[in-house]
């Protein structure tokens, strides 16, 4: 299937997967000192220019993928109070909680 505004095709990618070998070719050093600078020409001449801004979303994005899905010493300090028998559950601040929950679905 073609894309009617673009005409590329649907069916395959682009732009080669990351870390894939599907053309044999590696990305060179300065190609890669190139993408840092937010330049890159293509083999027809045709360039790409980011802006400030795309590069502080890039590096952003990558901050966030490097991040901790799990904030290790809260759950730590909590088995710790659980297993103690000294964790108190404010039963009020949870049915608040599940109240504002359900609202949201709606």
């Amino acid at each position: 299937m073609t894309d009617k505004i673009s005409a590329y095709s649907t069916a395959e990618p682009v732009a080669p997967i990351k870390g894939s070998n599907s053309n044999g070719a590696v990305a060179d050093r300065a190609q890669g000192e190139a993408q840092a600078a937010g330049l890159l020409k293509s083999k027809t001449g045709d360039t790409v220019t980011l802006t400030h801004s795309a590069r502080s979303l890039q590096k952003i994005e990558e901050a966030v993928a490097k991040a901790p899905v799990v904030n290790a010493s809260k759950v730590a300090a909590l088995k710790q109070a659980i297993n103690s028998g000294t964790y108190q559950i404010n039963a009020g601040q949870v049915a608040a909680k599940l109240l504002q929950f359900e609202r949201g679905l709606k």
